[in-house]
């Protein structure tokens, strides 16, 4: 049975290794990288594929500023199992996250990919024209989908992370508590 369900932690290896296959290591090279390294992605828009408890497609959404004080998802990376491809789960896994995304109030999605795939979603460069991104890309695949009308008109300037900071552990905790002999420094 295939469904699409929030992340969860349980899922975060098997969402890297797909990563991973259908990207390689090149996908922290990528300028929208930029953008998420150190945050969390938006609440409610962590989204699998679970294949019977296969995770074989994922996306992810986060929080930005298309310019200054304007609130925008970010979208990406997207990825299917490659020996999935072809049967429509982009599609379905796409529409859900915009799906959600509108149902919990954001207004617009920014993401940087193939224009001839992203615009049978709404996607296009019409909005991003006077918007840039922190390091290089190519303007044309650089797209925009207005969940709400008009919430992009007019924005201009750089497209910046505005989500939460990801915890990260105490290192000097990490370190004292080896120091001490405490077992696993999983339990941090």
């Amino acid at each position: 049975m295939i469904t699409i369900r929030e992340e969860t932690f349980h899922d975060v290896e098997a969402r890297e290794a797909l990563l991973d296959s259908c990207f390689g290591p090149a996908r922290f090279q990528k300028t929208c990288e930029r953008l998420r390294e150190g945050r969390m992605p938006a609440n409610g828009l962590s989204l699998v594929i679970d294949r019977n408890s296969e995770i074989i497609g994922t996306v992810r959404l986060w929080h930005v500023s298309a310019g200054a004080n304007r609130a925008a998802l970010m979208l990406g990376p997207i990825a299917i199992d490659p020996s999935v491809q072809s049967l429509g789960l982009g599609a379905k896994l796409m529409r859900e996250s915009l799906k959600r995304a509108a149902g919990l109030g954001h207004k617009a999605v920014l993401l940087v990919g193939d224009a001839p795939y992203y615009e049978r979603f709404g996607f296009s460069t019409e909005k991003t024209g006077s918007l840039w991104l922190p390091g290089p890309y190519e303007r044309n695949r650089f797209l925009a989908l207005e969940l709400q009308a008009d919430s992009l008109s007019g924005a201009k300037g750089l497209v910046s992370a505005t989500g939460a900071m990801e915890e990260k552990p105490d290192l000097g905790l990490l370190v004292a508590a080896a120091a001490q002999g405490a077992g696993s420094l999983t339990a941090f």
